[in-house]
């Protein structure tokens, strides 16, 4: 399985030959600047919520891939009044099976809203099932008791949370994330974007090794193994 990272909590998945972006903000992110949105591939564009700095590119991405749009039943009428044609909208607890495996929408703690102040209906995360491997996006959220439920219904190989504080939960709490969804491999987003949710890396590294977890922190356009 090959992820790909595109900056703040922008991130592709290859699973089963799809290709799987998440949350893309990449265009008004300055220091995505080397990233172009077109040459970008994506057969399902998942969006955890409303805010700006999660969606800001997905009409963009979506139309020039012909992507489906998956996410809450308000981000998914949003998107069509865009344009969009193809969608999928869940909402918590709801699983569904596509070609590349199974996603389940879980519970994610913060706000949510479109970029011109409207409702866009409540966060949430992602689990996503394949043959190849199983693996949970957490959104942007804080830490919470609901994430002990993820065990219970997928063996997650890695996951993917939110480490920049402030804004969302931090290092520590999200090693105890890591902890409550029992996962010893985390992908840390949504940090350094901007000046209040810079981390230091050497020292998130080694809380996360003194945790017996690891982190990885890619750099923008890289690609790993996962």
């Amino acid at each position: 399985m090959k992820v790909t990272y595109y900056g703040h909590a922008c991130f592709a998945v290859e699973v089963k030959g799809k290709h799987l972006l998440f949350d893309p903000f990449i265009t008004p992110n300055d220091k995505a600047k080397a990233i172009d949105i077109n040459t970008i591939k994506a057969d399902y564009i998942l969006i955890s919520h409303g805010h700006q700095d999660h969606l800001a590119d997905a009409v963009a991405i979506a139309k020039n891939t012909g992507a489906t749009v998956i996410s809450n039943f308000e981000i998914i009428t949003w998107a069509q009044n865009q344009g969009i044609e193809n969608v999928h909208p869940m909402n918590h607890g709801g699983q569904i099976e596509f070609d590349f495996g199974k996603v389940k929408y879980v519970n994610a703690i913060h706000s949510s809203s479109f970029p011109d102040g409207s409702y866009a209906g409540n966060p949430g995360g992602f689990v996503v099932a394949s043959d190849e491997k199983n693996f949970y996006y957490a959104g942007d959220t804080a830490l919470t008791m609901d994430m002990q439920l993820i065990p219970r219904f997928a063996k997650i190989d890695f996951a993917v949370l939110p480490i920049g504080d402030c804004l969302t939960m931090g290092i520590e709490d999200a090693i105890t994330a890591a902890d409550f969804v029992k996962c010893d491999k985390v992908l840390g987003v949504h940090y350094d974007t901007m000046e209040i949710i810079q981390i230091d890396h050497n020292d998130a590294i080694k809380q996360f090794k003194d945790g017996n977890k690891e982190l990885v922190l890619m750099n923008i356009g890289e690609t790993q193994d996962f």
